[in-house]
């Protein structure tokens, strides 16, 4: 993978998410005291104001929320893997939770090693996990039928 592409900003309330994802976990936070999945993750539940959370695993299942081509792409390392997407998958658990990322081929794939025609609002996807260069662990999306 090139070595130029974003990467995540770790903040205090957000950590725990990026460990279990370098594990291979797909975690979300939840509210200790009304249950309440939350992302992203902050310090406070938007429902009942606890303080208390913890962080419940997830299927790693979803479908495509939404998805977009970036046309054109603004930074070097994405041009040179156009056409490429980036979509918002919503969770089989938690229809309200929604996280960007890519689809691809296979979790060490290239951004644009998925066709673009082969992605449909609704397709069904599968969390996978990539070590990027800076040694941050990223979720992206296997698309569940070949």
């Amino acid at each position: 993978m090139p070595g130029d592409l974003l990467t995540p900003v770790v903040d205090e309330d957000g950590a725990p998410f990026w460990e279990y994802a370098a594990r291979g976990e797909l975690r979300i936070q939840a509210c200790s005291g009304c249950g309440e999945l939350r992302f992203p993750p902050r310090p406070c539940c938007p429902r009942c104001q606890s303080f208390d959370s913890e962080w419940r695993r997830m299927s790693g299942r979803g479908r495509i929320w939404s998805y977009v081509l970036p046309h054109p792409p603004l930074l070097p390392a994405y041009a040179e893997q156009a056409p490429y997407n980036a979509v918002v998958v919503e969770l089989a658990e938690a229809p309200h939770i929604r996280l960007v990322g890519n689809v691809v081929a296979a979790p060490d794939a290239a951004l644009n090693s998925v066709d673009p025609a082969r992605l449909r609002i609704g397709a069904a996807v599968k969390v996978a996990f990539t070590r990027l260069a800076d040694g941050t662990t990223v979720p992206r999306w296997l698309l569940e039928r070949a």
